[in-house]
Formats: C-alpha cells, structure tokens, sequence
C-alpha cells in the first residue's frame, strides 16, 4: 500500500548485537533491512565495556550513518533503532532514538518499538515527582521509571518500571556490560532473538538475522525479559501469564515478506490471505495486478486460486524519497503517479483485479483505479487481503482517527462509488484467520473488530516540543 496520501505508517524497528567485535556494523546492517519499519531517524549506541557511544540523526539508515561514523561506534556490544513516530514530533531530533541517559548507576541508553497507552498519565505523575524530560516519546517514560525505582539491580529495577507500563514494547537496553532486551506480556509486536560466530543478535524481524549471517534461535516471549553479559545470557519471566495479542496487521502489511514472525512465514501467510480472498470473492476477469509493494503475495495467491493470470501492471518507483516537489503547473494524481506508473501494454482493453492489503482514506486507491481506468482497462474490481480497517491501533502503529478512515462511517457498496471500482470485496475477518487454520486466540484485530485487549488511558494528543536545536527545525 503506497504511503503517499497517508494510511497506515510503518512502526519502528530495534536491533542489539552482544559479543561481536563489529556489533555496530552488524547493528548498521541489521537496521537497513528493517529500514521498511521507520524512515524518519535512525540511530546507534555500542559499548565498549567502558563508556556508551551514540549517533542518532534523522532520515534513512544509510544517510545517518557514512562508514566514518560507523568507525567510530567501537566496542562488542550495540543497540539500534528506525523511527517512524507514532508519539512525538517526528521532526525533532531528540525524539530519535536510542535515549541515552547517565544516572546515578551509570550509563543506560533504551530503543522501542511499540506505544505505551498510559504514558501521558505517567508523565504527568512523574513531572509532578520533579522529573524533567527532554522529548515527547513514550520511550523516555521507561527511563523515568528506571530511575526512580528503589530495586538494587538494574534488572529489577526495570522489571518494576515495567510493570507500571501498559500497552506494547518491544524493547533493547544497553548498558557498558549488558543488553537486555525485553518484550510486552501480550506479545504485540516481534522480537527475534539469534547467533552469529557466538554472539547474540535480536531484532524486530528474521529478515534482520539473515543480512547479518545470523542463525534464528528463537522468539523473545511474550513477557520475557532476556540479559545478555559476560556470564552469557539469562532469560526471565518476570510478568503474570497474559493473554496472548500479536499483531494480525504485522502479517498483512507491516513486516517484511521474507520474514518468519510470530512463528510463520510472512510471505507465505499473505499467499493464504490472497488465496482466501479468491475463495470468498472470485469476479471474472483477464489479469490480477497488486499494488506494490505489499499487495504482491496477495495477489500471487489470488491468481493462483482464481486461476488467473498475473500481471505487474503497476510499476513501483523505488528511488523517490518521502518528499518531493511538484510542479507549478500541478499533474493530476500528482503523488501517486510519482511513486506508481501503470503500464499501459499490460492493463489496456482487460479486466483487472486489483489486489491491495488495506484501504484506509480511500484516497489512494481511488486514485490508483483512476490510473488503471487511463492506462484503458476495461473494468477494474478492487479486491483487499484484510477486513475494512473501521478502528485506530494504540499498539504502535501510526494510524488515522476513527473518523479519517473511510470504511468506519461508509459500507462497502459505498466506499466502491468513492474508489469508482466496478467492484469491491475485503477478505473476511473469518478468512484473515484461514492460514492459522481458523480463528485463535492469541492475535490483536482492534483496527478490523474494535477489540482492545488493553484500553487506551491517555486522553488528547501527545504534547509537542517547543524547544529544540536549530539543526532540528526547518
């Protein structure tokens, strides 16, 4: 689903790598391929066993980091982080992340991935104990409660900050002589633990482990809490049993194809989804497209099942960035055009499904019908690999309001006029379940069913920042 006109946005991606002479190269690489999990700032801290080291900067992981300052993280422990903010201004530098803080037990720095839903109730508690923050993200809440837990040990001493959090983390801490990575009792979003030449690597995603040489070991659990020293590694579960709540979404859209998380391959669930979908809405037609990049599995599985050909019949534009500039004298569908370009040869005088993983707005997909229909298709029948988004997610992901997405006030018939589709389908919620062979506890589908398996506390927007570095204004 193209980003352009602004749906659903990527989360964030962590890394951490212990006992490696190149664990911030290793961290490096293993944020470029989560690149695809937050393009807005990317940042490193290693550990030398005597001091943290840090560079965070905004934009993408290779723009952030030339081999030169790459050099300069030494030492055989890192952690990393993309950032795609879904608390905080994203334009401000001291939302990047890793934090790093010095206290009175020395150096901690922290990367998350995840929404914590009582942050703002923790805030303003804790500014009223005296402390004073230095970005808007929830992620500087955990440090807070860090520091003002009484247990002796550091491990405790986050045990206790989390047990007061609610919502999702997945988190990796450093400290001169620790990584500790550590992961929500519900288990909303990934975290892969695996080795490489004895060293520990974990990641939000195995697409991360297989860039580095790392063979997958297993996931962090749900409410596992892993540390990884010089005494190897110790895993704790130091949480009440939870239900289970993985995110659905991380298997429509969010992760990566070449990924296995949750413990199923990406790419093959969303074949299911696509086969499924043929199943419950087959339409007579000549070619089945996708919408790159993420409707492409999809839509090889609906081809399959349908016994249909398929076809790329739009082209993705790899090489743009997040913003550009359009001329004065405007083009008509000016932002979709840029990223996606219908081939004419492939689509002109045939009936093409179109296979996507989500509508959001609907804006994007009824621009993109508009360019099939130009490109001379016949009749164009939009088909989506997931139920009507009706409900914002508060578990990380960088969502519109309830109001801002189309299928919460408008049917189906209704959304297929606003996309001018001669028609529409969604895959069913009893179908998104099929690849797990029927519907089972243990998944989060809030932003299709309204569930919440945790409520969301907060109330209002995030606070913004009103003091920042000139570097990180316009």
């Amino acid at each position: 689903m193209p980003t352009t006109e602004g749906g659903f946005r990527e989360k964030c991606g962590v890394v951490g790598v212990f006992g490696h002479p190149e664990a911030a190269n290793l961290a490096y690489l293993g944020l470029c391929a989560l690149q695809h999990r937050g393009q807005e700032a990317a940042g490193i801290v290693s550990s030398d066993g005597q001091v943290l080291v840090s560079h965070r900067g905004l934009g993408l992981v290779a723009d952030v980091f030339p081999e030169a300052i790459v050099r300069k993280l030494r030492g055989q422990a890192a952690i990393g982080h993309n950032r795609y903010s879904t608390r905080g201004a994203s334009q401000h530098l001291k939302n990047a992340q890793p934090l790093v803080v010095e206290y009175g037990r020395g150096g901690l720095a922290l990367a998350h991935n995840g929404n914590l839903v009582n942050a703002e109730r923790l805030r303003a508690e804790l500014e009223a104990r005296g402390s004073i923050f230095q970005s808007t993200v929830d992620t500087e809440v955990i440090l807070h409660l860090i520091a003002v837990a009484t247990a002796a040990t550091l491990e405790d001493r986050i045990v206790a900050a989390l047990h007061r959090a609610r919502g999702a983390y997945s988190l990796v801490f450093l400290t001169q002589d620790k990584l500790i990575a550590a992961r929500d009792p519900h288990g909303f979003r990934p975290l892969v633990l695996g080795r490489v030449k004895g060293a520990w690597v974990v990641a939000s995603e195995t697409c991360a482990l297989d860039l580095v040489d790392a063979t997958y070991e297993r996931e962090i659990e749900p409410g596992e809490m892993v540390v990884m020293s010089g005494d190897g590694l110790i895993s704790y579960h130091p949480f009440a049993a939870t239900p289970g709540a993985a995110c659905i979404f991380e298997y429509i859209y969010f992760a990566r194809p070449d990924s296995t998380i949750f413990g199923r391959s990406v790419y093959e669930a969303r074949k299911d989804l696509g086969r499924t979908l043929a199943r419950e809405a087959g339409v007579a037609a000549d070619i089945v497209i996708p919408v790159p990049d993420s409707g492409v599995p999809a839509a090889i599985g609906y081809a399959e099942a349908a016994g249909i050909p398929f076809e790329m019949g739009l082209i993705r534009n790899h090489y743009v960035g997040r913003t550009f500039i359009e001329p004065r004298d405007a083009i008509r569908h000016f932002g979709v055009k840029v990223k996606l370009n219908a081939q004419r040869n492939v689509l002109a005088g045939k009936r093409v499904v179109v296979v996507d993983d989500s509508i959001v707005r609907g804006t994007t997909s009824r621009k993109i019908v508009k360019m099939i229909r130009d490109a001379g298709a016949r009749e164009v029948h939009m088909r989506i690999s997931s139920p009507p988004t009706t409900n914002p997610c508060y578990y990380g992901i960088d969502t519109p309001t309830r109001a801002e997405l189309i299928a919460s006030s408008h049917d189906s018939d209704e959304i297929r006029r606003y996309i001018t589709a001669d028609s529409l389908a969604y895959l069913s919620e009893e179908g998104m379940y099929a690849f797990l062979g029927g519907r089972q506890p243990g998944f989060c589908d809030a932003c299709f069913t309204g569930r919440y398996p945790v409520p969301f506390e907060d109330t209002g927007a995030p606070r913004q920042l009103v003091l920042f570095d000139a570097q990180d204004g316009d």
